[in-house]
């Protein structure tokens, strides 16, 4: 991928939403999130969000705080998992979501190098409110990987508007408050919060929404007024119950969902 890979993935879409699914690196095994890592940017996905499993996820739910102690039990680290990302080689960018200290470990200078070389476009740092580390965030501004931001429906206009400044690739919009995890309907308010979103970016960017979105028919309902859709528990579900398989079925449903 390219440094340029996302916007050049927006621009492609034309008027098309995007369907971006979020997997966690390494689970229920290697060998399995590889296999599930490809079909899902087989069955439709425009982007992928890759996982990197930590101790304390904080901002997940039940199923993606399984799947993090799984995959860490399984001895997946920052390292394996950018081995995971170059060996899937995907043919749509890939999106690191990690929390800090796993980048602080490995190094922020190197992650951001290793990151890009291995094949990812763009990065979202959960715990990493923006303006809160400066040094942090120019390294990864510096280096070929879009800094993702992660605004909640609460931010107010004037913090949102600093929020957006410097952020690249698009904006990731909660959907709702609390942690991940799928949900029974859509934020009657979720049209009016992406148009404030968009509203206050200086480079206009594409905002896609995530957390609560776990069916078609939520999918269908979120990318009406969003750019983007992020599914992320109920597919990590999917494989729980019925293997990549059953999570390849419900990627092809949300794509068609979505693009519609």
């Amino acid at each position: 991928m390219s440094e340029n890979a996302i916007a050049s993935r927006w621009r492609a879409l034309g008027k098309s939403r995007a369907l971006i699914p979020y997997l966690t690196a390494g689970f229920p095994t290697r060998a399995a999130s590889l296999d599930g890592l490809r079909r899902v940017a087989d069955a439709g996905a425009d982007f992928v969000e890759v996982g990197v499993p930590f101790s304390d996820p904080l901002a997940d739910g039940p199923t993606i705080q399984r799947t993090t102690q799984t995959a860490l039990e399984q001895g997946m680290t920052v390292p394996r998992v950018l081995e995971l990302i170059r060996e899937a080689a995907l043919a749509v960018p890939v999106i690191i979501m990690t929390y800090l200290n796993p980048v602080l470990a490995f190094g922020v200078d190197r992650f951001a190098k290793e990151a890009h070389d291995a094949g990812a476009a763009g990065v979202l740092l959960t715990d990493l409110p923006a303006g809160a580390d400066p040094a942090i965030e120019a390294a990864v501004t510096n280096s070929a990987l879009s800094l993702i931001r992660l605004v909640a429906p609460t931010t107010d206009d004037r913090r949102l508007a600093t929020a957006l400044q410097g952020a690249t690739g698009f904006v990731y919009l909660i959907s709702r408050l609390g942690v991940t995890g799928a949900r029974a309907d859509v934020p009657p308010d979720l049209d009016a919060q992406v148009r404030r979103v968009r509203a206050a970016s200086p480079a206009r960017l594409p905002v896609a929404v995530g957390f609560g979105i776990g069916t078609p028919a939520q999918a269908a309902a979120a990318a009406r007024s969003a750019d983007g859709v992020v599914v992320g528990s109920a597919l990590m579900d999917a494989l729980t119950k019925g293997g990549v398989a059953a999570m390849e079925r419900l990627t092809s449903e949300l794509a068609a969902a979505v693009h519609a």
